[in-house]
């Protein structure tokens, strides 16, 4: 399955609030050069561009609709469609941001030193990955690949591999000269199990529809929706809380 920007942005603001609190925790005051590293639809640019607005900002992402809905939405800053693992331009930004895109990257014991390698003297990489692997959510998710008729196909799909606060902490502060990690539960109030189910279709659920057929994928939306039910029991108004942690970096260059 192809990225959809359109998807994507259906839960704008929750999916902003992350990348808000992440910016706003940029120690730096003065920023001439900075990336948006998976820039999406160009929410997260247009935080970080609102946050600098006198910086050269520029994004990047692996999907064209993406990349397309970015160049609308912000036509001043510069898009390129380009792969994060492969992206090695040179040095010297004050700024590299990367709001939940990184989960999507293979070989973080290289990839995150590189980046901070990429920084000018006193920049900042500032990172925010969903750390939710082990909720509900995702836990159903393979549960319903191993379970039904397509389980050959995508019964043993996995994700990159997702790593704790303390790992990070000690791959990066050999490198950096300051390093802040934390880890956040926002609880986002969504209208219902089908909402939930539309949350994950854009994102967690993709390496699961995207082998299947329009058919089978409609009968695995079906019995995800089925079990999301159980798992997020509404409340009486009908609304479903999603808890959703996320964990945060912010490293500073020596």
């Amino acid at each position: 399955m192809n990225w959809s920007a359109k998807q994507y942005s259906a839960f704008e603001n929750e999916r902003t609030r992350p990348v808000r609190d992440l910016v706003a925790a940029l120690p730096n005051e003065r920023v001439a050069r900075a990336v948006d590293l998976g820039c999406g639809p160009g929410n997260s640019t247009e935080v970080l561009a609102a946050r600098y607005p006198d910086a050269a900002i520029s994004g990047t992402d692996n999907s064209q609709d993406m990349i397309d809905a970015a160049r609308k939405r912000l036509p001043g800053l510069a898009f390129e469609l380009s792969d994060i693992g492969a992206w090695n331009p040179p040095g010297g930004y004050d700024v590299i941001l990367a709001n939940a895109s990184l989960q999507w990257v293979p070989g973080h014991e290289e990839l995150y030193p590189r980046l901070v390698g990429k920084l000018a003297p006193g920049g900042s990489l500032a990172v925010q990955t969903p750390d939710n692997m082990e909720e509900p959510a995702h836990r159903l998710a393979r549960e319903v690949a191993a379970d039904g008729p397509w389980a050959a196909r995508i019964g043993a799909v996995k994700h990159p591999p997702r790593h704790s606060a303390a790992w990070y902490y000690e791959l990066l502060k050999p490198v950096c000269g300051r390093l802040d990690v934390w880890r956040t539960i926002y609880h986002h109030p969504l209208a219902g199990a089908a909402a939930v189910v539309q949350w994950f279709t854009s994102t967690a659920l993709r390496p699961y529809l995207g082998p299947l057929d329009p058919a089978e994928q409609q009968a695995f939306l079906a019995e995800y929706q089925t079990r999301i039910e159980r798992a997020y029991p509404a409340l009486s108004d009908g609304t479903v809380l999603l808890p959703f942690p996320r964990l945060f970096i912010v490293a500073g260059a020596k």
